[in-house]
């Protein structure tokens, strides 16, 4: 895994929940993991599609960073599928 996107594995893993993640960056992390972004559902929200499941997530606005409770769900996913920093 190339360095910038260990970076945002790992910040999304900070403990205290950070409220520094930067929504574009995740998607690129999650991009990179193999998942499919279909942007265009209601509203602002995007849904991903990645080891097997689809999970919808809201394209913070006009804010770039994701908040708190969307970080620890990203996180709660990506560690019961085996993906930890």
């Amino acid at each position: 895994m190339q360095r910038k996107y260990a970076k945002t594995l790992a910040l999304l893993f900070h403990r205290p929940v950070s409220a520094n993640v930067r929504h574009d960056e995740v998607m690129a992390l999650l991009r990179q993991l193999g998942a499919e972004i279909e942007a265009g559902r209601e509203g602002s929200r995007i849904a991903v599609v990645l080891f097997g499941q689809v999970r919808v997530f809201h394209k913070p606005h006009p804010s770039p960073h994701m908040d708190k409770g969307a970080v620890a769900a990203l996180c709660d996913w990506l560690e019961q599928n085996g993906v930890t920093p």
